[in-house]
């Protein structure tokens, strides 16, 4: 039977930025079921106006035959470039992935599209309240993939005409062949150790996001002063701040200059070089040298980091906001109840993406118990922020000094502790019912993709409106 092919709007899938990542491992892990074709976006693209084709790549690096054609462009694209690809692939549907606002261009001729083929989305909103600001965009779509439970949630009260099968939650999954624990005594990874001056058995703690403010660069320094000042001077001499970013950025601040300042004597480790990059196995070995991953950022979509992190048994730190809350096993309670009301065997299970259809977001630590791999930090600010194209967002801040406390109480654990609770974060994420693993995601993406493919309806040639 011939394959579905499916036209990916996104980030180019050979380049490093999240996006990108998630593009390539969705592609790779359903290739064997979909031919893909991508007009792959980036800035001041070095390949745009070319034309790339994959199929060789694919057998000499992964061992897989498929169809993976790329397009490269500068930007997202735009309506022209669009119709020209589609006249030479003749996809079976478009998927499009990232802010929507970069695709406006293509809500505008969605009516056009959508005569003959589907438009897919593999949507994420990093935070409450629900923006309508982007309903119409959703409307665009026939099928929905929401990355988080808190974006399910919102899908599933801005659209409640939709049919089941057009709204569904879908994680990003983490490899598992890709991040996983290593033997301490690996060769290739203490000559990394060494590369890097990691190569000690100092308690470390990693900042692994972008240097920009919603990152919160200066809280995460502030959180690790605040977890200084509860140590002896052997102590902090035994630690180490492990910073994997650009060191400055216009976007955020100068990190070299916070920690100069607030911790001028301590010992710092930058591991980021825009130049080269790390691949897959430099990124496994940075997660595998640290003891505690951590990130607060005041919103987060996902937060690949943080998963990649547990994905290699290393315990995380996160700020409870958007898709960070999915990675914590927040647990409810449930009983058996008789007709008269009678409730009997309690039972705790985890909270589940309808459950945040009614809950919303658990920034405001409605449920509490989460996951032993976990030490979440809940925000004691949520502010309303905006900007003309998005004119409301809650920004979730939480106390630096909290978050310094949790670095202490992962501190306090000795290693075969954190090892132990690592293994249970691992387990969590290759959970079936929990879907954070690459299988489940992809898995996903084949059984969704089909699933609209059978129930689309082309939209008609013209629509009557009365005047």
């Amino acid at each position: 039977m011939k394959k579905k092919k499916i036209l990916l709007l996104s980030d180019d899938l050979r380049m490093h930025s999240g996006i990108a990542t998630m593009s390539r491992e969705f592609v790779l892990g359903t290739i064997e079921t979909f031919d893909w074709v991508q007009i792959g976006g980036a800035i001041k693209h070095p390949e745009a106006g070319k034309i790339v084709d994959m199929s060789q790549a694919l057998v000499e690096e992964e061992g897989k035959e498929g169809y993976l054609k790329l397009y490269p462009i500068s930007g997202y694209g735009n309506p022209d470039i669009l119709r020209e690809i589609i006249n030479i692939e003749k996809p079976d549907a478009i998927l499009h992935f990232t802010d929507p606002r970069f695709w406006i261009w293509l809500y505008n001729m969605e009516h056009e599209i959508r005569q003959n083929i589907p438009i897919m989305y593999y949507n994420i909103w990093d935070d409450l309240p629900d923006p309508e600001y982007n309903k119409y965009f959703y409307k665009s779509c026939d099928l929905l993939l929401a990355i988080s439970k808190q974006t399910y949630g919102i899908n599933k009260r801005l659209l409640p005409e939709y049919e089941d099968w057009q709204i569904k939650y879908l994680p990003h999954g983490i490899n598992q062949e890709k991040y996983f624990k290593l033997n301490k005594n690996d060769f290739k990874l203490k000559q990394f150790q060494q590369k890097f001056g990691l190569d000690n058995d100092k308690f470390k703690l990693l900042y692994l996001n972008r240097n920009i403010r919603r990152k919160q660069p200066g809280d995460f320094v502030l959180a690790y002063t605040e977890f200084l000042n509860k140590l002896s001077t052997f102590e902090r001499d035994n630690c180490c701040l492990v910073i994997h970013a650009e060191p400055v950025d216009d976007n955020g601040t100068d990190i070299r200059a916070l920690t100069k300042q607030f911790m001028p004597e301590q010992s710092v480790i930058f591991t980021y070089d825009i130049r080269t990059g790390f691949n897959d196995d430099e990124m496994n070995y940075l997660y595998n040298s640290v003891d505690v991953y951590m990130n607060i950022a005041s919103n987060e979509g996902f937060g690949l980091g943080s998963a990649e992190a547990l994905m290699t048994e290393t315990p995380i730190i996160v700020n409870v906001t958007g898709g960070l809350q999915d990675q914590c096993g927040f647990k409810k309670e449930e009983w058996d109840e008789t007709e008269d009301g009678v409730k009997s065997n309690p039972k705790k299970s985890y909270l589940t993406a309808d459950d945040y259809v009614e809950l919303g977001s658990n920034h405001e630590g409605d449920f509490k118990e989460h996951g032993v791999w976990v030490k979440p930090v809940f925000p004691t600010n949520i502010s309303l922020q905006g900007s003309p194209q998005t004119p409301y967002i809650f920004d979730d801040r939480c106390s630096y000094k909290h978050a310094g406390h949790k670095i202490y109480e992962w501190f306090l654990e000795n290693k075969e502790s954190r090892d132990v609770v690592g293994k249970e974060g691992r387990k969590f994420l290759l959970d079936s019912d929990v879907k954070l693993s690459s299988k489940a995601m992809c898995d996903g993406f084949v059984e969704h993709i089909n699933n609209t493919f059978e129930k689309f309806k082309p939209r008609p040639n013209f629509i009557m409106e009365e005047v």
